[in-house]
């Protein structure tokens, strides 16, 4: 996925307010504008991380390190605690990857979760299926962006949904086991969470759109200044980033509601993905990743909400797997469209998740919305797709797929 499509909004917030040097897997080139100096090196191999960082620490004063990477957060709170810099424990970011430290500590701390088991065979899977009860859920334990996610309704269909979850856990650094998990039978929202010095703010609620079973697909997300859930989910995801240990940083809380009430499906510890965190900010004015950069230096962030709006980003997928021969946007450009971007190129391939891709594979591009109300941006956002015109030649014989989906 485009790194500047998807996070450039964050590096550009941190650098008008700090010098910032970076640390990255390969030589930069959008970041160049944003950065005072760079070290190349993989995040994720830990001895080189903490040698970047040695290397940095001797050239500037460093006033703290964070990332917004799911996979570095790790690395990152232990190279932080080498240099003597704030940040939330090791333990706790641990914690927050591998889904079942997760559930073992909301359960020991009473917060809202689903039940769990892990496991490494089929036969497990079939036995912690019939004691949770149909349908469970599939997932691995230390994966993100539901990659490698899916349900089962019936016992038949474990045999191919542990494959599809097992393939996805092995990349897993953290943890490479499976969790079978309760189904929650309900809407899913996430709670976006400033945390400082063990003191939780809210500071917006994300509806979530989700594909059809048996995937998890992300498909769109809205924020909504004035949100009535907020006071309804707050509690539960305050207590979820204490029963984890989390003491400083932005929390991204996944759950659902299930009788109108919030139940845990998880924590990450970093600004949420799909340019949720820009949402925020059109939505209330409060800057995600300057809080962010903040908090990592050990100074309080400034959470005054500026805004009262709403916005919405609409993710765009082909109706089937295939190669894109045509994409453009042929729709109106009102001032309430904020932005539209394409991540994929004719020629390219698409894989859906049920043809072994994800949302890698498949997503084509997005874009974004603003209104005074959620469903409002929600509906521009709705109308704004049906301009999109996307033909996809399918891999299996078949005639052309016209317009695709964007849902």
């Amino acid at each position: 996925m485009e790194a500047e499509a998807y996070r450039g909004y964050c590096l550009e917030s941190v650098a008008a307010a700090y010098d910032v040097v970076l640390i990255t897997g390969e030589e930069p080139s959008w970041e160049v504008p944003y950065i005072r100096d760079c070290v190349v090196a993989d995040p994720t191999d830990q001895a080189a991380l903490s040698a970047a960082g040695r290397v940095l620490a001797e050239r500037y004063d460093l006033a703290g390190v964070f990332t917004w990477t799911e996979w570095y957060l790790v690395p990152v709170a232990r190279l932080a605690r080498q240099l003597g810099l704030p940040t939330t424990s090791p333990e706790a970011m641990l914690a927050c990857r591998n889904k079942a430290i997760s559930r073992t500590l909301f359960a020991r701390h009473g917060v809202p979760s689903a039940a769990s088991a892990s496991v490494r065979t089929l036969q497990q899977v079939r036995g912690a299926a019939e004691r949770i009860g149909y349908p469970v859920v599939l997932k691995p334990a230390a994966h993100a962006a539901s990659i490698g996610v899916i349900r089962a309704g019936t016992p038949e269909q474990l045999t191919v949904a542990f494959e599809f979850a097992n393939n996805a856990a092995g990349l897993g650094r953290e943890n490479t086991s499976v969790l079978v998990e309760e189904y929650l039978d309900g809407p899913e929202v996430s709670v976006e969470c400033v945390t400082h010095r063990g003191e939780t703010t809210v500071v917006a609620l994300t509806h979530k759109t989700v594909s059809d079973p048996p995937y998890f697909e992300e498909l769109a997300h809205s924020v909504d200044a004035a949100d009535p859930l907020i006071p309804v989910v707050a509690p539960a995801a305050r207590a979820a980033i204490r029963a984890l240990g989390i003491t400083d940083g932005i929390a991204h809380v996944e759950m659902r509601l299930v009788d109108g009430r919030p139940r845990l499906v998880e924590v990450n510890g970093r600004i949420a993905g799909d340019m949720i965190g820009h949402l925020v900010r059109l939505a209330t004015g409060i800057d995600l990743p300057r809080a962010a950069a903040d908090i990592a230096c050990d100074r309080a962030p400034d959470l005054t909400p500026t805004r009262s709006s709403a916005a919405a980003i609409q993710l765009i997928y082909p109706e089937a797997s295939g190669i894109l021969r045509r994409l453009d946007f042929d729709g109106p450009r009102p001032p309430w469209l904020e932005r539209v971007h394409f991540q994929r190129h004719i020629g390219d391939q698409l894989f859906l998740p049920a043809d072994g891709g994800d949302m890698f594979t498949a997503r084509i591009g997005y874009l974004i919305t603003t209104a005074p109300t959620a469903d409002l941006a929600q509906a521009r956002a709705e109308q704004a797709a049906r301009s999109f015109r996307i033909d996809v030649t399918p891999h299996i014989a078949g005639d052309v797929v016209a317009g695709g989906r964007a849902a």
